[in-house]
C-alpha cells in the first residue's frame, strides 16, 4: 500500500512543535479517562475492582481452538489412516467415503467399483501446527500417485489417487503442488492424481475407523501398514507426534 497516498508525507513534514501538541492531547484524554473511572469506583464500591475481577472470572475465554479439514485418498483407508493419524496437529482422522453418485453407500457397495466413491480419510488439523501443504506433502510421499485406480494389491476406481478439496485456497496449493512435481519429474511417471471439489462425505462404517489401532495382528496390518507407516515415521521424523498425544 502506498503510504504517501493516505497522507503519510503530511505527517512526515509536520513541524515537531504540532506533533508533540496531538501527543500532549492524547496524554490528557486518556488521563481524564483514568480519573473519572478512579472516581466513579469510588463513588459505588459495587463497580470497582472486586467486580471487575468478578467478571474476568466469568468471562468466556476468547481463545477458541481454530481447526480445518481436508480429505485424500491414496488406496486403502485402513493405511492413510494409521499414517496421518501419526502426524503432529492433526486432531482426528475419520475413514470414509466420498466421490461418488450413491446416497450413504456401503463398504460392500464401495467395494464392487460402481458407486464412484473412492475410500478417503477426513482430517481435522491444527493449521497453526501443521499446514495443508505439510498434509499434501505426507499425501504424496506415503503412496504412489501414479497408477490409475490402483495401490499395490487394491485395484479399482475406489483405490484411486484423490484429492477433494474444501475451498478454492486448497486447490490452488494441490495443483501447485503437482504442477511442481510434475515439472520437476519428481516421478518418473505423470501423476494421475484427481482434484476434486469436495461435495459429500460419508462416514465408513465403525469397524473401520482405527483399524490399525484396534487390529495390530491382522494379516493385512502387519504385511502392508505396518511397512508403510514405518516408512513414513523415517521421512517425517521431526513431524511426528509424541507417545502421549496418540
Amino acid at each position: 500500500m502506498n503510504m504517501t497516498s493516505l497522507g503519510h508525507s503530511s505527517f512526515r513534514f509536520r513541524p515537531q512543535n504540532a506533533f508533540w501538541n496531538v501527543v500532549l492531547k492524547l496524554f490528557v484524554i486518556a488521563a481524564a479517562v483514568f480519573v473519572m473511572q478512579g472516581a466513579q469506583a469510588m463513588a459505588d464500591p459495587k463497580k470497582g475492582p472486586s467486580q471487575e475481577s468478578e467478571s474476568n472470572e466469568t468471562a468466556p475465554s476468547s481463545s477458541v481452538e481454530m481447526v480445518e479439514e481436508a480429505t485424500f485418498g491414496s488406496g486403502c483407508f485402513w493405511c492413510t489412516e494409521a499414517v496421518f493419524q501419526q502426524l503432529k496437529g492433526v486432531k482426528s482422522v475419520v475413514s470414509g467415503y466420498s466421490g461418488g453418485r450413491t446416497k450413504n453407500p456401503t463398504y460392500e457397495e464401495v467395494c464392487t467399483g460402481t458407486t464412484g466413491h473412492a475410500e478417503v480419510i477426513r482430517v481435522t488439523f491444527d493449521p497453526k501446527i501443521v499446514t495443508y501443504v505439510d498434509l499434501l506433502e505426507v499425501f504424496w510421499k506415503t503412496h504412489d500417485p501414479t497408477t490409475l485406480n490402483r495401490q499395490g494389491a487394491d485395484h479399482g476406481t475406489q483405490y484411486r489417487s484423490v484429492i477433494f478439496y474444501h475451498d478454492e485456497a486448497q486447490h490452488k496449493l494441490a495443483q501447485e503442488y503437482k504442477k511442481k512435481l510434475d515439472d520437476s519429474k519428481a516421478f518418473d511417471k505423470p501423476i494421475v492424481t484427481e482434484i476434486s471439489p469436495l461435495k459429500e462425505f460419508y462416514p465408513g462404517e465403525d469397524y473401520h475407523q482405527n483399524y490399525f489401532r484396534n487390529h495390530p495382528d491382522n494379516p493385512y496390518c502387519t504385511a502392508v501398514i505396518n511397512r508403510k507407516v514405518a516408512k513414513f515415521k523415517a521421512v517425517f521424523k521431526d513431524k511426528l507426534k509424541k507417545k502421549g498425544e496418540l
